[in-house]
């Protein structure tokens, strides 16, 4: 059946043909014209509609182009005998994934060379019916489908094992569907990507890899590698922490083994509008700095660009921080923007477990992720592309780090809190400790403001003095580099030493990081970034509470107006000490009654 239609323009005659074609070949084959599955992009097959609202679907959201058999409204998976595997690779997307687990054997079947009967079973599930007579479901579909349902809504697995055991009673007696989730997973496997568990010293001190492999203590703080039980007792072969590694390299050429991802990961390249606007991050100076200084890297469309992002949470409770746990996410820019950020092309690299989070000390677990970030840009890695049927070297660079402020300092060694805690202005950061808030302030923001700017000729809106400085230039990588040489840091939380050529006595450098292992760090323009979230939750969270006069979240409280007292700045809002109550004189922009009840209106 033709289905060009579907990549058309939603106002085309081509689609508007399609849609009828599609929906009149869905009621041929319904077992109930009113409910059946909508395939437009928002309800993706999981819905069941009506055709008139199917077809106002296809219409406002257009169909789900991934959605290239369509199995759910009739028609049948091509067998093996009937379809060649290269003709097959990579041919789905994520919803595909759920709906077709055939069409995604091929780009396993590289990794599962070396065990032909495991993947001759996957194989077998992709085509067993799911029962005798049964033409909708195979076992493989089945449970890839319950699968991708216990995921979206956090099924406990034993939930997930009842549910399965009622539908096992629900279904004819010679189905094919697990009893239990042990069974389940057992015929997912092949489908799933290798990991690698690498013990750690519960000091945060190495890995037990490399030549440290067959270590039983730590060399650093002598520190068992085995969980010590009661009295002292060592549970050998027990690791008393772990390190859960997941490789980006064999998912990188999964990618590449499908025919929609693969034409995707070129979009920066081939459908990106160039009209001097940042649309993308290909836009980007840190972009254009890699394709003029590496041309050779940048002759090659296919060759990733990549980000990753760390921070801590906590999987018990949102209120306990008794165990932190810290995943490390990887995300490719080669995508388009509506796909970048996407749950599907978000790769769990690391996952560093607890109870205590890795702080200073993450770049010992980051050793195996930079290990292969080398191997990518040094030599490459052999990759075939399905869409173009071609084989090709495949690198990749990694553009930045994204974090929040405590992580930004954990993963680049700069130091957040304290007299120096801007990475921008380093040594010529503007900041005082605030006697009464016990907290640290930091100002001088008019520096960055251009020359002739009328801000830095006022005094009394600001600290009651003009401000003529220019605004500091951010260091360099080779800069940066030059600077943090000169630390010896000795990874390790107990052992673990900060020696320093401190130049006033405040360094602003804890350790050189470990991303100043990689070639290209030190040319890049931005190396580390802030997440745009923490931004702004947590500016617009005090800006309106202090407007609003939110109580136990405003700025402006009795501690803040003192400080300003002592600052002699703003003296007319010194508050009225009396003997049983305080008083604040109203700020300019205090808000009457009135206009705080429009205004929560307003935001809610």
């Amino acid at each position: 059946m033709d289905k060009e239609w579907m990549s058309k323009h939603r106002l085309s005659t081509e689609y508007d043909i399609g849609v009828e074609s599609f929906l009149k070949f869905a009621l041929q084959n319904a077992d109930d014209p009113d409910a059946i599955p909508c395939s437009c992009a928002k309800c993706g097959n999981i819905k069941k509609k009506n055709v008139k609202i199917i077809r106002a679907h296809l219409y406002c959201n257009g169909i789900d182009l991934t959605y290239h058999t369509w199995i759910w409204h009739g028609e049948t998976c091509m067998s093996k005998s009937s379809m060649n595997y290269d003709d097959r690779a990579g041919q789905v997307g994520h919803k595909d994934f759920v709906e077709e687990p055939i069409d995604m054997v091929h780009g396993v079947y590289d990794s599962y060379a070396e065990n032909p009967d495991q993947f001759t079973k996957l194989l077998e599930d992709a085509e067993k019916p799911l029962y005798p007579g049964c033409t909708k479901f195979t076992k493989l579909s089945a449970i890839v489908k319950l699968f991708n349902f216990k995921a979206k809504y956090s099924w406990s697995d034993k939930s997930f094992t009842d549910l399965l055991l009622l539908f096992g009673e629900m279904l004819p007696g010679e189905n094919e569907l697990p009893l239990s989730l042990y069974d389940a997973k057992k015929s997912l496997r092949a489908l799933g990507m290798d990991y690698v568990r690498i013990h750690a010293c519960p000091n945060d001190c190495i890995l037990y890899r490399k030549e440290y492999e067959d270590f039983a203590n730590c060399p650093t703080c002598g520190t068992s590698r085995w969980k010590v039980g009661n009295k002292s007792k060592v549970r050998e072969g027990v690791p008393a922490k772990v390190l859960w590694y997941f490789p980006p390299i064999p998912r990188f050429q999964r990618m590449f083994r499908n025919k929609m991802i693969s034409k995707e990961l070129t979009w920066h390249s081939d459908e990106r509008i160039r009209d001097g606007y940042l649309r993308h991050p290909a836009d980007a100076p840190s972009w254009k700095l890699v394709d003029c200084k590496w041309p050779d890297f940048a002759s090659e469309k296919r060759n990733l660009r990549l980000a990753i992002s760390a921070d801590g949470v906590n999987p018990h409770s949102l209120m306990s921080s008794a165990y932190s746990c810290w995943p490390i996410l990887m995300v490719t820019y080669n995508l388009p923007p509506w796909l970048c950020m996407k749950r599907k092309f978000m790769m769990l690299t690391l996952l560093i477990s607890g109870p205590r989070q890795p702080g200073n000390d993450i770049d010992v677990y980051l050793e195996p992720l930079i290990d292969d970030l080398k191997c990518l840009w040094d030599t490459g890695v052999e990759a075939y592309d399905a869409y173009r049927e071609e084989s090709f070297s495949l690198k990749a660079v990694l553009l930045w780090t994204i974090n929040d402020f405590p992580a930004y300092g954990n993963m680049s060694g700069c130091v957040v809190k304290g007299y120096h805690a801007c990475p921008i202005c380093a040594e010529e950061t503007y900041s005082i400790r605030l006697k009464h808030s016990r907290k640290m302030s930091y100002t001088g923001h008019r520096r960055f403001l251009p020359l002739s700017h009328p801000y830095r000729r006022q005094k009394k809106t600001f600290d009651g003095n003009q401000e003529f400085n220019p605004a500091p230039n951010p260091l360099s990588g080779h800069e940066v580099l030059e600077r943090v040489e000169r630390i010896n840091y000795q990874p390790g939380k107990l052992t673990g030493k900060l020696q320093s050529k401190k130049d006033d006595g405040k360094p602003c450098w804890k350790k050189k990081s470990i991303f100043f292992e990689l070639e290209y760090w030190k040319h890049l323009h931005v190396r580390h970034i802030i997440d745009v979230m923490h931004i702004e939750k947590n500016v617009c969270e005090s800006l309106i509470s202090t407007l609003l006069d939110v109580p136990g979240k405003t700025k402006d409280g009795v501690a803040s107006r003192l400080d300003l007292l002592e600052m002699n700045v703003r003296t007319e809002l010194a508050p009225n000490m009396g003997e049983k109550r305080t008083f604040l004189p109203p700020a300019c922009y205090t808000l009457r009654m009135k206009k705080k009840v429009f205004a929560t209106v307003w935001l809610e």
